[in-house]
């Protein structure tokens, strides 16, 4: 009888290995329409509305600009479409054999190309915004005054980096609850909740809300908005990871 082929460490390196995360990321698109489709959708629905909404009222005084935050609400959907990656497919993978390490590269891989996907997408919007002198109207919808960039790279950032700090913190959020339950989301929603009282009451007992306002005010926008939210997403993956890696389905 001949013995069974004994594998070697570097067997666990081969091509097919390293291209788990890929074929993890190209799993992401069964939900394609939940995770491209319905973003632009809604965002869609929030720019006819806008542009319906501005051309029926009247002009404001001269020198205030038309702005709407309409943008925000792709920002917001990319939570939902997250929260499905771990209440769906993170499931389905693992009864694939997927191993939670690859499962969270090929997440990642996936997060950071559709960010740059749609901030680029974003970005031409706003080239098409300014041509057009604001839709015919004047309307500033993808160019909010204090996000516009004269940079065009620092401007993708500026629309990037937040889908990556939405998109990451959403991931956290999946992976608490598969990780600790229904407990453990209402554990940390219950900290962060304190968290953000007693940074208040802090703050006002020390008067210190202008210094907060002079901060916001004093710091550039691609650092406010490309800076520190990629610091903050680079924690939320951190943490997600760190919980994934003991994660049930």
């Amino acid at each position: 009888m001949t013995a069974a082929p004994h594998l070697a460490p570097s067997a666990l390196h081969t091509p097919g290995r390293r291209r788990r995360p890929l074929a993890v990321a190209r799993m992401q698109l069964i939900n394609l329409p939940v995770q491209l489709g319905m973003p632009w959708l809604i965002l869609a629905l929030a720019f006819a509305i806008n542009l319906v909404i501005f051309a029926l009222v009247p002009d404001p005084p001269a020198g205030e600009p038309k702005v709407t935050g309409g943008l925000l609400s792709i920002y917001i959907f990319v939570v939902v479409a997250h929260l499905v990656t771990m209440t769906q497919v993170f499931p389905f993978a693992l009864g694939l054999s997927v191993t939670r390490r690859d499962f969270f590269t090929g997440t990642a891989l996936f997060v950071l190309a559709q960010a740059a996907v749609q901030g680029l997408l974003l970005t031409l919007l706003l080239v098409l915004e300014e041509a057009t002198g604001g839709w015919g109207m004047g309307l500033h919808f993808f160019g909010v005054p204090f996000l516009v960039q004269q940079n065009w790279v620092l401007q993708w950032l500026v629309y990037t980096v937040p889908f990556l700090l939405f998109s990451f913190v959403s991931i956290l959020a999946g992976t608490i609850y598969k990780r600790f339950g229904q407990l453990g989301m209402w554990t940390a929603s219950i900290g962060l909740l304190l968290a953000g009282g007693i940074a208040a009451v802090l703050l006002t007992w020390q008067q210190a809300w202008p210094a907060v306002g002079r901060f916001f005010s004093d710091t550039p926008a691609a650092v406010l908005f490309a800076g520190y939210p990629a610091v903050l997403a680079a924690l939320a993956a951190g943490v997600a990871y760190l919980f994934l890696r003991r994660a049930t389905v």
